[in-house]
């Protein structure tokens, strides 16, 4: 198994509806490009407990673990706090990030509140922030971003200089004019026999017609191909028509 990622994004606004969450789609857009796959997501509530149940539970299960939201100025921005002690840590000031804070602001305008995005676990490495100055920061596999998603966005180009290409990230898709159902039980059937390949299957409507789009992905070419042929065989078999086929490589630098 290749290496894989996991995103906990953090905050009662993502939850309650009046925020909507625009860093999801980017980050594993960027980690299919770099051949380590957004495997999981979690959304949690600016909660503690929550907090390091989440960033523990995953940072043992994947190889990089993302966190968004939580490490602005206001109380309820607690993830630092929350990362601190999921790992064990004093949380205390950080005296680079302080300085960095006051190179951008000024000693006349570095507030208290604004000290404080310099707190941050001990032993951290800082993320840069060339957007609004407050860095970013990671704890051995866990990075630790803001949840704007520009400022997010900018930090995420120095935590993809941490991370390792992984294999390329092949993936078929076939669609076809069948039903979803008719062809399931079959496709359960492949997946049992290519446990490398992930099967999906995607219904659409088109044209007053329901669709279904097949799509293979991993990074055994060959497992891909023949799991690729029995999908082919068993849309024949039920009497579909193949309306398309495409093959894609992501791969990382």
């Amino acid at each position: 198994m290749g290496q894989r990622s996991a995103l906990v994004v953090i905050g009662n606004e993502i939850l309650s509806g009046r925020t909507v969450d625009k860093n999801i789609n980017w980050i594993a857009e960027q980690m299919t490009g770099r051949g380590v796959p957004l495997t999981e997501v979690r959304i949690v509530p600016d909660i503690e407990a929550k907090i390091v149940e989440a960033v523990n539970g995953l940072r043992a299960e994947y190889d990089y673990v993302f966190t968004t939201g939580g490490i602005g100025p206001t109380h309820d921005d607690i993830t630092a706090a929350s990362v601190a002690k999921a790992f064990g840590v004093e949380f205390e000031r950080h005296q680079e990030a302080y300085q960095v804070l006051l190179d951008y602001y000024g000693p006349a305008e570095l507030t208290e509140a604004r000290a404080s995005m310099a707190n941050m676990p001990r032993g951290v490495r800082l993320l840069d922030n060339p957007v609004s100055g407050a860095p970013g920061f990671a704890l051995e596999n866990v990075y630790v971003m803001a949840g704007v998603p520009r400022i997010m966005q900018a930090m995420f180009g120095h935590v993809l200089s941490e991370i390792a290409p992984g294999a390329a990230i092949l993936s078929n898709t076939v669609f076809c004019d069948l039903q979803e159902s008719l062809i399931a039980q079959g496709l359960r059937a492949i997946q049992d026999r290519y446990g490398v390949v992930d099967i999906g299957s995607y219904p659409s409507f088109r044209g007053g017609v329901l669709n279904v789009s097949v799509v293979l992905r991993g990074t055994d070419g060959e497992a891909i191909a023949a799991a690729t042929k029995e999908v082919l065989a068993l849309i024949d078999e039920k009497g579909g028509e193949i309306r398309s086929q495409s093959f894609q490589v992501d791969v990382g630098d």
